[in-house]
């Protein structure tokens, strides 16, 4: 219960809205509270003011309620500068009317409390003091806090309705210079409705995240779906700038309990919040959220502190090299930097940690690939293509750290649209992004077909259609398999591959010619434990078989896998049966054809046994004719 001093000292300077704002003079620059903690009530009043006031500055983040002081008839008495550009502010920014300041989130406080950036006034919402005096600033901790401590003068706009949110958002009445009472509803933030795409790139995202990492998400659409994708997920954690009701409900459904942390376990760490009522509510006084300000939640390396931090972030567009467009568009600036840098940074430099850019393929209705040959002249590029590591779309996921501008090419393009695809591809073949020798169509990957599965000694595989990008893992599985294993695989002794049969190999249409890989991945690396592919044979729609296994790896059961779902493929694409030619002493692979489950014929040709596994009826019995002896790589081992 608040006490008769407390009391006191909070009535003795209370006021109304119009005799706070009184306290702000011609040239000042004065702070507004952000994003959903914004002070509607002392916004309006100072508006009102418009006709005393000149050249009065002044500076906020995003905010989601009124903006009457960016109108274009009030440049002599008001100019906004904004650390990030919302809807509201976005035309006066774009016509100069206004001015935009990139930054990183973490870094605005400095300027602040440098005087690099001096402020005159701060304008705030809090809680009502409690009964040691302290006001929470609530749901917008964010930079306000460092304002706060900054300002000459500070105006608490003191509303019921803010969270009393628990951490290091808080101002004792002592600081506070002018009290404005109010009950004006908090401003409410609702996600769009989650689409197909949306949802798609959701669930990219979670195959990502394993149980017991830490998540730093947004708000809106594509956040909201990759938090409704981990409902398999357990003991994850948060440190994240910013939330909503989604990371809300994660929480409820028991997904989200942050016991594993290694940063402030127990808790979720944030800077602000914006949602609804109902998410308000949850948060108010539970010491379950913790609330701090940008200068420490927004650190690279407080973020990196963070075991498995797992950073999903947003862009505009993204060039085939890996430079990320987040702030503008062209030459117009449409949003900010935000926080995306400190938390790729720091998620970059977490133990296990994945920084994720995360974006639709396509823009204005599908007319527009955001997956770009070269950015917009003019666009600002927030993150740096050596900061990138994965970027997501609808079509998958492409990794790009440590790859070369060619793997990065090949990678975005194919997880760019289909409409696009060619179109990227010969433009990056034009520019010298890509050899003129690689294939022209980009075929559509086929990701029903990767999935994880656990060797007999308990490792997991990632079994996956292989990708053009694979080259140097394919070499390095063809250097690496003993001769006896390369006798197998061509029936002939072969000592190199050349360049243009590994473009061959790792660029299948996934139709005529099908490819499946094991791949072990232990951190980033990657070991390409087994290939496996087949060749249709178009004038009898048969296909001859072909396999091979790291001499280590073999008789683990990743043949078996392979072949599974090298079958299933052929049976969707209606190849009527696989033929495999096997060495008679090559036990190991004539045990696996015999025993694959699916019906099977075997016979000697020529000192080979001839398996024929048949995926549907065929009329006629098959003829050694039947294989091509043109198709490379035709002969099988373990």
């Amino acid at each position: 219960m608040i006490t008769e001093r407390v009391l006191a000292e909070f009535k003795a300077r209370t006021l109304t809205a119009q005799e706070a704002v009184r306290a702000v003079r011609s040239g000042d620059r004065v702070y507004i509270g952000s994003n959903c903690g914004q002070p509607i009530t002392l916004c309006r009043a100072l508006t009102e003011r418009r006709h005393e006031l000149s050249g009065v500055e002044i500076i906020h983040l995003i905010v989601f309620g009124e903006t009457p002081h960016v109108a274009a008839g009030l440049a002599e008495s008001f100019h906004h500068t904004g650390f990030f550009v919302g809807a509201n502010t976005r035309a006066a920014v774009q016509e100069g009317r206004a001015d935009y300041v990139p930054i990183f989130l973490s870094e605005i406080p400095a300027l602040f409390k440098s005087g690099q950036c001096p402020l005159d006034i701060a304008l705030v919402t809090v809680s009502p003091p409690d009964e040691h005096g302290f006001c929470s600033l609530g749901i917008s901790v964010d930079i306000g806090l460092a304002a706060c401590k900054s300002a000459k003068h500070i105006i608490a706009e003191v509303n019921p309705n803010m969270p009393r949110t628990l951490g290091e958002g808080f101002l004792h009445i002592s600081e506070i210079d002018a009290f404005v009472p109010t009950e004006t509803p908090m401003l409410e933030h609702v996600a769009g409705e989650i689409d197909e795409i949306s949802e798609a790139i959701g669930q990219h995202i979670a195959r990502l995240i394993d149980d017991g990492d830490t998540l730093q998400t947004g708000i809106g659409k594509i956040p909201s779906a990759v938090l409704n994708a981990l409902v398999d997920k357990q003991d994850l954690g948060v440190h994240t700038e910013m939330f909503s009701d989604a990371l809300v409900e994660a929480i409820r459904r028991g997904n989200i309990n942050c016991r594993k942390k290694s940063l402030h376990p127990n808790r979720v760490i944030s800077t602000f919040c914006i949602g609804t009522r109902a998410c308000y509510e949850t948060i108010d006084n539970n010491p379950f959220f913790h609330f701090a300000p940008t200068e420490y939640v927004n650190d690279p390396f407080v973020i990196a502190q963070n075991d498995r931090m797992i950073a999903i972030n947003g862009a505009l567009e993204v060039d085939l090299t890996g430079q990320v467009v987040s702030d503008s568009i062209g030459h117009k600036p449409y949003s900010g930097i935000g926080g995306q840098v400190d938390f790729i940074r720091g998620a970059s430099r977490s133990k296990g940690g994945k920084p994720i850019i995360a974006l639709p393929s396509t823009a204005k209705g599908g007319t527009l690939s955001r997956i770009v040959v070269r950015v917009a002249p003019g666009a600002g590029v927030v993150t740096s293509r050596g900061d990138v590591h994965y970027v997501v779309t609808e079509f998958g996921v492409a990794y790009l750290h440590g790859k070369s501008i060619r793997e990065r090419a090949l990678s975005l393009i194919r997880i760019a649209h289909p409409d696009f695809r060619d179109q990227l591809l010969a433009e990056a073949k034009e520019i010298g992004l890509i050899p003129a020798e690689q294939p022209s169509v980009q075929p559509e990957y086929p990701h029903e077909r990767v999935r994880e599965v656990e060797s007999k000694d308990g490792k997991a595989i990632l079994l996956r259609p292989i990708r053009p990008t694979d080259d140097q893992l394919l070499r390095r599985h063809f250097y690496s398999l003993s001769p006896e294993s390369v006798q197998r695989r061509f029936n002939r002794m072969v000592r190199t591959l050349t360049a243009g049969t590994v473009r061959d190999l790792v660029n299948p249409d996934y139709k005529s010619h099908m490819a499946m890989v094991a791949v072990l991945q232990e951190g980033e690396a990657e070991t390409m434990l087994a290939t496996a592919r087949y060749y249709v044979n178009e004038a009898n729609n048969t296909a001859e078989l072909a396999m091979a296994v790291l001499d280590d790896w073999q008789n683990r059961g990743l043949g078996r896998q392979l072949l599974r779902s090298l079958i299933e493929h052929a049976q969707q694409t209606r190849v009527s049966a696989l033929l495999a030619y096997v060495r008679p002493d090559n036990i190991g692979m004539v045990h696996l054809l015999q025993t694959c489950g699916v019906p099977m014929e075997e016979r000697l040709e020529e000192g080979m046994r001839l398996f024929t596994l048949w995926l549907r009826p065929a009329r006629t019995p098959l003829s050694e004719s039947d294989a091509d002896p043109s198709l490379p790589l035709s002969r099988s081992s373990p």
